[in-house]
């Protein structure tokens, strides 16, 4: 006649209750860091209202708002006022400026004056998108960002680049493109 195999449960429940502990500490780690950096941030000025009348929209699209960065650096990824929050976005170009919807998170409203360009480009804020990603170069207050959209049809983006291209204000500063390497 064979036994059961015996099992030293307390062990294996130490094991378990010490990984949720090291998770746990994991996570709360990162909330921390994004935390310190949204207070690092807390210089940035507040972002504009969007307006109740935008205007006749030039171009309108959906797609993915993969989080803003500070401009030519696409791994410094700004957190203040809801900008490093990815979500679904409802983008709509106007004369007055670039509304961007986003469901569940405060819209984006940037003014006409406060746009320096548009590219594309195959990441922003730590996220590598391999079809391309629309980068939308912008003021806020005296620091210049950079916002990553995922249109939902990618062969959009040319057409925003170009229109965005045509109403902005060239950039202050100088800056290189991660996947140009060059200066612009």
């Amino acid at each position: 006649m064979e036994k059961a195999k015996v099992h030293d449960w307390p062990t294996h429940i130490g094991w378990i209750v010490g990984l949720l502990i090291l998770v746990a500490l994991v996570y709360w780690l990162m909330r921390q860091g994004w935390n310190w950096r949204r207070t690092l941030q807390s210089d940035l000025p507040d972002l504009p209202a969007v307006p109740a009348e935008a205007g006749p929209p030039i171009l309108e699209s959906s797609g993915r708002y993969h989080g803003s960065t500070t401009a030519g650096n696409w791994l410094d990824r700004v957190v203040a006022h809801g900008l490093g929050t990815r979500s679904l976005a409802e983008l709509t170009l106007t004369e007055r400026g670039l509304k961007v919807e986003r469901p569940g998170d405060r819209d984006l409203w940037i003014p006409v004056e406060a746009l320096t360009g548009a590219r594309t480009d195959s990441g922003i804020a730590g996220k590598v998108v391999p079809s391309g990603l629309l980068v939308v170069g912008w003021r806020l207050g005296e620091q210049e960002l950079e916002s990553g959209f995922r249109l939902d049809r990618p062969e959009q983006h040319a057409a925003w680049v170009t229109a965005l291209d045509g109403l902005a204000d060239p950039p202050t500063a100088t800056r290189t493109t991660k996947t140009e390497g060059v200066t612009r």
